[in-house]
């Protein structure tokens, strides 16, 4: 069988033919295609059958590999008249319309990029770095644009930092399947407006849940764009203000704390903060001496212990009853970080509770950001907030690959 016929199956070509296959230098084989005369050509913009006109200069595609060799693909395309759109350059069936390689080369390019980084896949397929970029810029934009949106009605909303001094990308995602909806830069009330602005009216009005934290941008804008959506204020993040809080009173212990007391103290932070179950033995050891001794934060200690409790309750009222007895308890106290807690939970009770009815959280979305950690760790070096979504979106947003 001749390397030529392979080729031109391949290619799928119909009205071209494959007139030579040479080896050049530096380990690439060459294969020169030209026109079968008498048989019309496509318009690159409509695709109909056009008239003939003039060539274009030579021009080349890289492809995949033939004999463990890079294969290139060598055509001056022509220019055609098209009855609707006028003189246009001719559709290939090899190549997207101004791709530098072929659509067999970009469909293993971008199905591979979601696995290495950018730079590892060019080194894979010996093609420059920026070839890559536009392959999967390629590819995120046909996805984007003819992936089906299906009707999402628990959405949650999370922000990931993408460079330090505070530089955030906000993701919103369909909590249900998993699935990436859209990326906007910064975490302010203009982020939330564009994406309920792409999102449409009669999509909003579907959300029954928006799972969130308890910034207030998120807040306001998601109470005016969607009003019939109950808020959820994401069980994770109420725990982190939690922790944030009993360890602002360990601090102020050891700043106060005499010289027997900071050795005790020393290296405790985590202790505090983590779930004892997953202390290890000689930790646990450790936080049960330090609970016989007696200092206010033990005492903090052992009121975020029983708040725990509240995520165990299955009906709103009691789980309002048993609230309401813990906050008393806390402004009982003179932990003030721990009073600023309660004065939080008051302040967003209906949204805390409103897990005890719905049972969502955002834990599908924090457990997603440890992948797009890693997308955005094998993207080192992508400083632009365009090339980094273009990277989450390729990995996370579950988008269709163009046909080969």
């Amino acid at each position: 069988m001749r390397i030529s016929y392979l080729i031109r199956k391949a290619l799928h070509l119909q009205v071209h033919r494959v007139v030579r296959v040479r080896e050049v230098a530096g380990g690439k084989i060459e294969a020169y295609l030209e026109r079968i005369r008498g048989r019309r050509l496509e318009c690159g913009k409509c695709g109909k059958k056009a008239r003939y006109r003039d060539r274009r200069p030579m021009r080349r595609w890289r492809d995949l590999f033939l004999l463990k060799q890079p294969l290139v693909i060598v055509y001056a395309p022509c220019r055609v008249c098209c009855e609707s759109c006028g003189i246009h350059v001719e559709k290939v069936p090899w190549a997207a319309p101004r791709a530098r390689v072929t659509k067999a080369l970009a469909h293993e390019i971008a199905v591979w990029t979601r696995r290495l980084s950018w730079k590892d896949a060019a080194e894979l397929f010996r093609v420059n770095w920026k070839t890559v970029m536009a392959v999967v810029k390629g590819v995120v934009e046909w996805g984007l644009k003819h992936r089906k949106l299906k009707t999402v009605h628990e959405m949650g909303m999370d922000e990931v930092s993408r460079k330090k001094g505070h530089k955030y990308l906000t993701l919103f995602w369909d909590l249900k399947r998993k699935v990436l909806l859209w990326i906007g830069e910064d975490r302010t009330e203009a982020t939330v407006e564009g994406f309920f602005k792409w999102w449409g009216k009669r999509r909003a009005r579907s959300l029954r849940a928006v799972c969130l934290d308890m910034w207030r941008p998120y807040v306001k804008v998601v109470k005016a764009k969607a009003t019939q959506a109950v808020l959820v204020f994401d069980r994770f993040h109420v725990v982190r203000h939690l922790n944030e809080a009993i360890d602002e009173i360990r601090r102020k212990v050891m700043a106060q704390a005499k010289a027997p007391w900071v050795s005790l103290l020393k290296g405790t932070k985590y202790l505090w903060i983590t779930n004892p179950w997953n202390l290890r033995q000689d930790k646990r050891l450790q936080l049960q001496a330090l609970l016989k001794l007696n200092l206010p934060l033990v005492k903090a200690y052992i009121l975020k212990e029983a708040f725990r409790r509240l995520w165990e309750y299955t009906y709103r009222g009691a789980a309002a009853k048993w609230l309401a007895g813990w906050l008393r308890s806390v402004k009982r106290t003179k932990l003030e970080p721990l009073k600023k807690f309660a004065a939080m939970v008051e302040k967003h009770w209906d949204g805390i509770l409103a897990w005890v009815d719905l049972g969502i959280n955002n834990g599908v979305v924090e457990g997603m950001n440890n992948k797009i950690g890693l997308v955005k760790r094998r993207a080192f070096g992508l400083r632009k907030p365009e090339n980094q979504k273009l990277a989450i979106y390729h990995c996370c947003a579950n988008l269709p690959l163009p046909p080969v």
